[in-house]
């Protein structure tokens, strides 16, 4: 899609990310969040899925189905996704390079998100040690989320 012109970056963030550096976690879908060439679109996914259709991977509800995953494609919607997107490390996935979201990034997009799966993704990414809460903090700040990881280490008990 990026070759195509179709969007004008990636990256694959939510469970599917977390998982490059937690344990294993339940998720229904893979979300992918896509830097689009025209994000002031009306129909801002279309591109998108015309896109797929063309190759044969049919919509199914907000998501694409590509082999056994369901993928949605999220527009960049802050400041925030867009860093994180273009700040992306590139991992492997059965040999093809993909994409993801750094752990910081997504500790903070959870933050700026707060719903409980969300502060557990938190918990969960500096239990594994993937991110630490200096990192956070400093993302955090940069975003003017301050106030909410105060918040969080204050219901955590964190530093």
């Amino acid at each position: 899609m990026v070759e195509a012109g179709v969007i004008d970056d990636y990256a694959v963030f939510g469970a599917v990310a977390q998982m490059r550096y937690t344990e294993a976690v339940v998720t229904l879908d893979a979300d992918v969040l896509v830097a689009v060439p025209n994000p002031d679109a009306t129909d801002v996914l279309g591109p998108i899925y015309a896109f797929c259709r063309e190759r044969g991977f049919e919509p199914e509800g907000e998501a694409i189905r590509v082999g056994d995953w369901p993928v949605q494609f999220i527009p960049t919607f802050s400041d925030l996704t867009e860093a994180a997107v273009r700040d992306a490390e590139t991992g492997d996935l059965a040999g093809v390079p993909l994409r993801v979201v750094r752990a910081d990034y997504l500790a903070v997009i959870a933050l700026s998100v707060g719903r409980a799966k969300d502060l557990a993704r938190i918990l969960a990414l500096q239990e594994s040690g993937a991110v630490a809460d200096p990192e956070i903090e400093a993302l955090a700040g940069r975003f003017d989320l301050s106030s909410k990881w105060k918040d969080f280490c204050e219901r955590f008990d964190e530093g």
